[in-house]
C-alpha cells in the first residue's frame, strides 16, 4: 500500500496557486490603486483651462489627456461616423475627421448627429478636449463643428477600472485549483489503500 503524496504534481499545483494568488494581489493592490490615481489625475486635468499642445505621433499622450487643446486641420484626409452619444445622452453618431496638420495627422470628433451620413466640413482650426480613442487619442471638438451638436464630454470615469474584480477572479481560480487537486489526491490515496 502506497499512500505517499506525489511530489512533482503537488509542487506544480502549489506553484500555480502561488502565481494565481500573486496575480490577484497585484490586480487588487497595485493595478487598482494605480488606476484610481490615474483617474484622479485626469479629474484634475478636467478642471484646468490652460491649453496644451496636441501631442505629435510617438509622443507621450498621458499628460495631455482630458486637457484642452486645438488643432489646425489644414487638410481633411478622411471622414467617418462611429457610434456616439450627444451631450444630452442620446445615442447616435459621432462624426469624425482624420486631419493633416502639416507635420502630423490628428483625429477630431467634430460633433454628434442622429444620421451617420457625414456633414460637409472643409477643415480649419478646432478647439476641444483631448480624449482617448480606439487607436491613440482624438480631439473632441468644443464647440462642435460642421453644424453638428455637442458630443458627451469625455469622462475619465468611463475608463475600465475592474482590477479588483480581476483580483477576485484570480483568488477564485487559486481556490478552485486547490479544491480540485485535494479531491483528486484524496481519491488517489483512497484508491491506493483499497485491497487488491
Amino acid at each position: 500500500m502506497n499512500r505517499r503524496v506525489p511530489v512533482l504534481p503537488t509542487a506544480f499545483v502549489l506553484a500555480a496557486v502561488s502565481v494565481m494568488v500573486a496575480l490577484g494581489v497585484w490586480q487588487m493592490f497595485w493595478r487598482a490603486e494605480w488606476k484610481d490615481r490615474l483617474i484622479a489625475h485626469y479629474d484634475s486635468a478636467l478642471q484646468q483651462d490652460r491649453e496644451v499642445a496636441f501631442p505629435s505621433a510617438g509622443q507621450d499622450t498621458e499628460g495631455a489627456l482630458y486637457r484642452r487643446s486645438r488643432v489646425n486641420c489644414a487638410r481633411v484626409i478622411s471622414r467617418d461616423a462611429i457610434a456616439g452619444r450627444g451631450a444630452d445622452g442620446q445615442a447616435g453618431w459621432a462624426q469624425t475627421a482624420l486631419c493633416g496638420t502639416g507635420s502630423q495627422e490628428a483625429e477630431i470628433a467634430l460633433g454628434w448627429s442622429r444620421d451617420p451620413a457625414t456633414a460637409p466640413w472643409e477643415g480649419g482650426e478646432v478647439t476641444g478636449m483631448i480624449a482617448p480613442a480606439a487607436q491613440g487619442i482624438r480631439l473632441v471638438a468644443d464647440p462642435p463643428q460642421a453644424g453638428l451638436r455637442a458630443l458627451v464630454r469625455p469622462d475619465p470615469h468611463e475608463l475600465p477600472n475592474n482590477h479588483r474584480a480581476y483580483g477576485y477572479q484570480w483568488f477564485f481560480f487559486a481556490a478552485t485549483a486547490l479544491v480540485i487537486y485535494v479531491l483528486a489526491l484524496r481519491k488517489r490515496l483512497a484508491g491506493s489503500g483499497a485491497p487488491r
